[in-house]
């Protein structure tokens, strides 16, 4: 049996062994290790200044260290670190009525998890149990997570690495924007369809918005609901707080987590009062989602959106990437604000390796073409400018 041992002269130097040795060997990871980060950039344990444009698969909403986050989490732990469900917290209402309010108009209530894995199981759940019936429709490309229900709706996770014989209820994939195959679907078996706006893990995919309205429609005149899973591309990532907040309609429920918290773990289900209003305690539970640190943390993240004008920022820098980045081995750009895909023409790993070599962190995905880019929303110019520069430097 291995035993950790500790050195009599004090603490070793980070020992990247380490994780390899006691950790179960599931992810596939780069040759950097970040021991601090400031701002867009973090500081690896040989010193390197890496500028991060990947975020932590976009959960770093506000970067690294920013002072409105760090204070109100510092400040929440040296009051209360945790206290569960079984009691009110002001700070969770708080936080509520936060994300609530930032929220499309008329989904107003909300409930507190800890990922977004967990904010689809539930939020799949609520369709199924207030519709008493048995499919969901996904959407070609889709990832919705890896526990039960979301991986049954993730499109190739079944007979891939799905993990349970069996489905909970029966799935329908459609082709993205294909209003004719999505109203041929729904029947009245049909629970839910859920759909992510832009498809993050399938390479930034932009649906188009008139698809996405058909959706809510559509459910809506079945009697089944629609699900816009906002976890990746929520939370002002596409310039908007959500991408339901650009339709003129609204789904019955948005989930969200990511970039939630800032870094700290935390998933949201926010609905209708409607559909919260036939909830009963006991109908949902949650241990540690909903708790004050996590709640701090949202109240931060929201306000910094909000009070530095970020959203606004988000839109103005995304033209400017959209317009300057479609150089060197970049030859098209998908997606919408900070969530982009950058098309390459040698493989996108290729190209991510070439970027990590000159100090830049960005990401691939599920098209092996698409370079991922998922940058803090405190972006700023100089960072467009380096990007732009590294990428002239890259043969196509």
């Amino acid at each position: 049996m291995k035993e950790a041992t500790a050195s009599s002269a004090g603490p070793a130097a980070p020992d990247r062994a380490e994780e390899r040795d006691w950790t179960a060997p599931v992810y596939a990871q780069l040759p950097i290790e970040p021991l601090s980060g400031e701002g867009c950039y973090v500081t690896t344990d040989d010193g390197r200044r890496i500028l991060d444009l990947y975020g932590g698969h976009a959960v770093a909403s506000l970067g690294y260290g920013h002072p409105r986050l760090t204070a109100a989490v510092s400040a929440q732990a040296r009051r209360l670190v945790f206290q569960s469900n079984a009691v009110p917290l002001g700070v969770r209402g708080e936080a509520a009525r936060a994300l609530a309010q930032f929220a499309p108009a008329g989904l107003d209530r909300v409930f507190l998890v800890n990922s977004g894995a967990e904010a689809n199981e539930n939020a799949l759940r609520l369709a199924l149990r207030f519709t008493g019936r048995k499919k969901v429709i996904a959407i070609e490309g889709g990832f919705h997570g890896r526990t039960a229900a979301a991986g049954a709706v993730t499109h190739g996770a079944v007979g891939r690495w799905y993990g349970f014989p069996y489905t909970p209820f029966d799935v329908e994939f459609v082709p993205r924007d294909d209003v004719h195959a999505l109203d041929r679907a729904i029947d009245h078996d049909t629970a839910a369809v859920i759909v992510e706006p832009v498809q993050g893990v399938a390479g930034a995919v932009d649906l188009d918005p008139a698809f996405l309205t058909a959706v809510c429609e559509l459910t809506r005149a079945a009697g089944a609901l629609s699900i816009f899973d906002e976890v990746q591309c929520g939370m002002g990532r596409c310039g908007h707080p959500f991408m339901a907040s650009t339709l003129t309609v609204t789904p019955e429920i948005v989930t969200t987590a990511k970039g939630l918290a800032g870094g700290f773990p935390a998933g949201a289900v926010i609905t209708t009062p409607e559909l919260a209003e036939r909830l009963s305690p006991g109908d949902l539970g949650t241990t540690f989602g909903g708790g004050p640190l996590a709640c701090a943390a949202i109240i931060a993240v929201i306000g910094a959106i909000e009070d530095d004008g970020l959203l606004a920022r988000v839109r103005k820098l995304s033209d400017e990437l959209r317009r300057r980045c479609q150089v060197g081995p970049v030859t098209g750009i998908q997606g919408r604000g900070f969530l982009l895909g950058l098309r390459c023409s040698r493989p996108a790993r290729e190209v991510r390796d070439a970027l990590l070599e000159q100090d830049i962190l960005a990401g691939t995905s599920g098209d092996p073409a698409i370079l991922r880019l998922l940058p803090p929303l405190v972006l700023e110019p100089a960072h467009v400018d380096r990007l732009v520069a590294a990428l002239e430097e890259i043969p196509g």
